[in-house]
């Protein structure tokens, strides 16, 4: 059956656009830029890798800054430089994506899960009770290993938690604090950039995040010693394969020219979608091993130079994607109020990577929208660790232990933002939510 529809996408590499498309084009005919730019004769070596990361530390003004070819890679890559012992614990939110809780996995350490509050954000009152369950380690002395050392903040949806509280929480408890800025690139608290109030802090260049270059990753920090292991790491983990960093680049194209243009016909961009990422001409968001806390063998890696050239021109864009994602979120905000749709507080600024709205028919929403009307609606988070096929009991998460991340499982969807949804596009959203808006 054709969809008379135009398909309306979230995921599908949203940020890409002409540019995009004809760069990643450009790159894969060009193999000698791929690794290291020098191979072919000409440059520096990683000059682009180094553009992007000097870039980086000038943007969020910190000393240093170093790319892996994932947000998970540059997480490892902090939780590897800390030199914490086998089964130290780490304090991280629910509601959030196997991501998160794997690299404290592959680091033979303990994920300890938090709730989150209706923003959905870490929970400060859960947060203190786990703290107090698994009391952090003294600096001074030795003692028993598997007390919470680390605390891993998330920014879900862009939305910037509440800081003054979470910093002094990790002052008082003697704990390194970590920001997961994954979906918050651009956001701020009170005026302060997200990413520059922990001891260290991660970015996300994946193919749904506020930048893209289908893969890719940051790890920043202002701490000397942690910026010289970091530096280490990046080296020891060297480059993907020269058959992934191809898969990356075929991303874009195929999605541009073949994939979402037959996404309405006969279901056949999504058959081909599926097709190529089984037969791995396409790389999967997450892989089944991730699936089950299992390290795929592409991560972690350094980011390839071809990468961090996509990364660099969307970097570029960044101010122009912030005003236009804001535009549309104000413009769903205004049209959602006093209605049935629950949305979060419109305070400080935000990254505003999704519009995320509660209702109590959220999966209905999202299942009728996708099937009569081509309108992919994001389902994250519809499991307290996502996607929901993910093996929570491999997260070592305890159903029941984080019940508010599990209520907003059920009644959470969140509206698209990002560049490519004009405002025809999002006025069809917010037409066909009118069914539920008073329901």
């Amino acid at each position: 059956m054709i969809n008379k529809f135009k398909p309306i996408s979230i995921s599908l590499s949203p940020n890409v656009q002409k540019d995009d498309v004809r760069l990643a084009l450009r790159l894969l005919f060009q193999p000698w830029k791929w690794k290291n730019p020098s191979a072919g004769g000409s440059g520096q070596v990683g000059n682009a890798i180094k553009e992007l990361e000097d870039n980086f530390k000038k943007y969020l003004g910190v000393k240093y800054a170093f790319s892996f070819n994932s947000g998970r890679s540059s997480f490892f890559a902090i939780l590897k430089s800390l030199n914490l012992k086998n089964k130290d614990s780490v304090l991280l939110q629910a509601f959030t994506c196997n991501a998160v809780p794997n690299p404290i996995l592959w680091a033979n350490l303990n994920p300890i899960y938090v709730d989150c509050n209706d923003n959905f954000n870490i929970d400060i009152n859960d947060l203190k009770s786990k703290i107090l369950n698994h009391p952090p380690r003294p600096t001074s002395e030795l003692v028993e290993v598997g007390k919470s050392k680390v605390l891993v903040v998330q920014y879900t949806f862009g939305l910037p938690a509440n800081m003054d509280e979470i910093v002094k929480i990790a002052n008082e408890n003697n704990l390194i604090l970590i920001e997961d800025c994954a979906h918050a690139l651009g956001a701020r608290y009170n005026n302060q950039l997200v990413g520059t109030f922990g001891k260290a802090s991660f970015f996300s260049f994946s193919r749904d995040k506020v930048i893209s270059s289908v893969y890719g990753g940051m790890a920043v920090t202002n701490d000397d010693e942690m910026g010289k292991k970091l530096e280490k790491l990046q080296k020891e983990f060297g480059m993907p394969s020269n058959l992934w960093i191809l898969q990356q680049l075929r991303h874009p194209i195929l999605l541009n020219y073949l994939i979402l243009p037959l996404y309405n016909f006969l279901d056949l961009g999504k058959i081909f979608l599926v097709f190529s990422q089984w037969t791995h001409f396409l790389s999967k968001a997450v892989s089944w091993k991730e699936k089950r806390g299992l390290k795929p063998d592409y991560f972690p890696k350094a980011l390839p130079n071809a990468l961090a050239i996509m990364a660099q021109n969307q970097f570029n864009k960044l101010d122009s994607f912030y005003n236009h994602r804001k535009k549309i979120a104000e413009f769903y905000y205004k049209e959602l109020q006093n209605t049935s749709f629950k949305m979060p507080d419109m305070i400080n600024k935000q990254s505003y990577l999704r519009f995320p709205i509660q209702h109590k028919n959220a999966h209905e929403i999202i299942y009728e929208a996708w099937n009569n009307q081509n309108i992919l609606i994001g389902d994250w988070y519809t499991s307290p660790i996502a996607p929901d096929d993910t093996k929570i009991g491999e997260m070592r998460y305890k159903l029941g232990s984080c019940k508010n991340a599990e209520r907003l499982a059920k009644i959470t969807l969140n509206l698209p933002t990002h560049i490519n949804i004009s405002m025809d596009d999002a006025k069809r959203i917010i037409n066909f939510l009118k069914k539920w808006k008073y329901a």
